[in-house]
């Protein structure tokens, strides 16, 4: 029998999950087929629906209902489902109703904004509504941190990755920063002095594009019947468990870009669709996290799909589905396309060895950004300084500098460092795949993905959100994150072969 209190805040949480499902479907028709003269009823639509829920979140008799359950007789599961409905709950209660209603609109009107902003190289014009943005963020980070008893920039952390502190990957990310140059160096000397592989010609028609990237995402394990592929301007996933949204974007000068991406955005939605059904509309029973949630992605993408094993499968039907000839259809050379290392302006477009240098970036930047020790005007030359600094390179215009993202015209702080834990932890679970199933790479091989899902669902996927990101991973791979996984990974790829 579930006790009251308890199966009362089941009820509760159900409903917000409904609600913040139909808000994500509302999003993903915004990104793929709303006609561009919608958007302004859609943010009333999306600004509403927040509203609902962040109401229900501070409803006085919730923190009763919270209080009470505390003293009932509660299993493992349903003890995680209640601290994990306490954080939310203390995340709302921080922000009052119309900071988050602000909050909202600003995100709304400045993301509007960006979408003609970026390809017209207009920050200046987009400047006053991200400042506003900054603003609502850095008050919106103060209150929660008051509340959580954390540093504002953790409160946003805390956000995507339940208790994650910037104290938690200062050491890791120094590491790679101290580290990683040096190796871009090293691959970049060392594929120069190689005969460089070819992009097969095209072009690519995007109908044969799709027809490959649907034909990958079964072979990967994509349950068909439960989901769909879409074209957006940048590439995601969405949805729900039943209902699995997947987006990418055709080049038809290179076909690579959209079909790793669909792999990348079919291990975000494998991930979901894993989830343990019986907690399905509960706290509990979602993903855990960003960090956990990238790390599903680059586990298809970079550590399985990117590798030898892989290539060997997938090589035929690439050239199949273009009616390839000749070498450049070869396993080999399409493999070593996707190995090719150099830095670039785009973060995603960047190879694997110098991604996480713009992520680095772009977490500095948004920590001084959230302390007020820098100025949305002053973005633009700090964005090229950091560039120059860090990869070598120094952008053209702010259209391929700062105004390349999206994360922070639609008020999203504190989600980037993810990015970057989300590799590593990718490496280091991937690495404690293969040790613990011995036939893996054959497997991948023969574009037989059962025994990766099958470790994946058992050591991540089952588990949800009942433990923490970091007891996950210990449990998972026999010790805590760190980046030495990560790292032998790269050499071993980018030098060794």
């Amino acid at each position: 029998m579930t006790p009251e209190a308890y199966g009362a805040l089941e009820a509760r949480f159900r409903r917000l999950s409904l609600l913040g499902e139909a808000s994500r479907l509302l999003e993903w028709d915004c990104a793929t087929l709303m006609p561009r003269h919608g958007a302004a009823a859609r943010a009333e639509q999306l600004t509403e629906l927040t509203l609902i829920r962040h109401e229900l979140l501070r409803d006085p008799a919730l923190v009763d209902l919270l209080d009470s359950a505390e003293n009932e007789v509660l299993d493992s599961w349903q003890s995680a489902n209640l601290a994990t409905m306490r954080r939310r709950w203390q995340h709302a209660l921080a922000v009052s109703a119309d900071l988050h209603e602000a909050e909202t609109r600003a995100a709304l009107a400045c993301e509007t904004a960006w979408r003609e902003a970026r390809p017209a190289n207009n920050f200046s014009g987009l400047a006053p509504l991200l400042t506003e943005v900054v603003r609502l963020a850095r008050e919106v980070a103060t209150v929660k941190g008051e509340v959580l008893g954390c540093a504002p920039y953790d409160a946003l952390l805390d956000q995507w990755d339940a208790g994650l502190r910037a104290a938690d990957f200062e050491d890791l990310f120094a590491r790679l920063a101290r580290d990683l140059p040096q190796l871009v160096a090293t691959v970049v000397e060392r594929q120069a002095a190689e005969a460089p592989p070819r992009l097969p010609n095209g072009p690519f028609a995007v109908a044969d594009q799709q027809r490959l990237a649907e034909r990958l995402m079964a072979a990967v394990g994509f349950p068909a019947e439960h989901g769909r592929l879409d074209t957006s301007r940048h590439p995601f996933s969405c949805g729900t468990p039943e209902d699995l949204r997947i987006t990418t974007r055709y080049n038809e000068d290179d076909f690579t870009s959209a079909i790793m991406a669909v792999l990348h955005e079919t291990g975000h939605a494998l991930y979901d669709y894993g989830l343990p059904r019986e907690w399905r509309y509960q706290p509990v029973g979602e993903a855990l996290g960003m960090s956990v949630h990238e790390s599903q992605s680059l586990i298809f993408e970079m550590q399985a799909c990117r590798g030898r094993a892989f290539m060997t499968f997938a090589a035929p039907l690439m050239r199949e589905a273009f009616g390839g000839e000749g070498e450049t259809w070869s396993a080999d050379n399409l493999y070593r396309l996707q190995a090719r290392v150099a830095p670039s302006l785009i973060r995603v477009n960047a190879d694997e060895v110098t991604y996480p240098l713009h992520i680095l970036l772009r977490t500095r930047l948004e920590r001084l950004l959230i302390a007020g020790e820098l100025e949305v005007s002053d973005l633009p030359g700090a964005w090229a300084e950091g560039m120059r600094d860090d990869l070598g390179i120094v952008p053209p215009d702010d259209r391929d500098g700062c105004l390349q993202d999206i994360h922070w015209v639609e008020g999203i702080f504190g989600y980037f460092p993810t990015y970057t834990l989300g590799a590593v932890t990718a490496a280091q679970l991937f690495q404690a795949a293969r040790r613990t199933v011995p036939e893996l790479e054959t497997a991948l091989g023969e574009g037989d993905f059962r025994p990766l899902l099958g470790w994946l669902g058992k050591n991540v996927h089952a588990h949800a959100s009942s433990l923490d990101t970091r007891a996950l991973v210990t449990r998972a791979t026999g010790r805590p994150l760190d980046a030495d996984d990560f790292e032998t990974h790269l050499k071993a790829r980018y030098l060794a072969d």
